[in-house]
């Protein structure tokens, strides 16, 4: 069985004109990923290896989740494939996993992400937002071999997020 944890990058600065590679985490970026990386711990395997994009928004996102988390940061393997947009992209990459691990957390890109979720998941997903998280596990023994796996949670930000409407609608958290 294989299970794979997939975060999609928190929300991103555009504030300076910069390559898309290297623009960093806004500040609501940086909350979000705290908030979902506080609540995830129950959700994740006891042994994983983690996976991240090259680009400085995956890269500092999984930063905040390997504090959050106490995952050495020497332990992330950053690989320059995963600065994707397309799902076939991040499958080709999700399936050179060795086999010696049954568990993959990766940190990337979206459309490829929703796309590869709602591809290989069992249930639709719209959009996974910015430092959203989705659990699939995989009948399969091998990553080559993956097929259609059950979702096994889902946490995005906004569901963190307390609010107090109906007076304005902002966070109160």
């Amino acid at each position: 069985m294989k299970n794979l944890i997939l975060i999609r990058h928190a929300k991103s600065s555009w504030d300076t004109p910069l390559v898309d590679k290297d623009r960093p985490l806004s500040n609501r970026g940086i909350n979000d990923a705290h908030l979902v990386a506080s609540e995830v711990e129950g959700y994740l395997p006891k042994t994983y290896i983690v996976w991240s994009s090259t680009a400085k928004r995956a890269k500092n996102t999984a930063y905040i989740f390997a504090e959050n988390l106490s995952i050495p940061l020497d332990t992330i393997i950053f690989k320059d494939d995963l600065y994707t947009f397309d799902s076939r992209a991040l499958e080709k990459v999700i399936k050179t996993c060795n086999n010696q691990f049954d568990n993959l957390i990766l940190f990337g890109h979206n459309d490829a992400i929703t796309n590869f979720v709602n591809t290989f998941g069992n249930l639709a997903v719209d959009n996974v937002p910015t430092a959203g998280f989705v659990s699939l596990s995989f009948q399969e023994n091998d990553w080559k071999d993956i097929q259609k796996g059950t979702i096994k949670k889902v946490l995005f930000p906004r569901e963190l997020k307390k609010h107090d409407s109906p007076l304005t609608g902002k966070p109160i958290h």
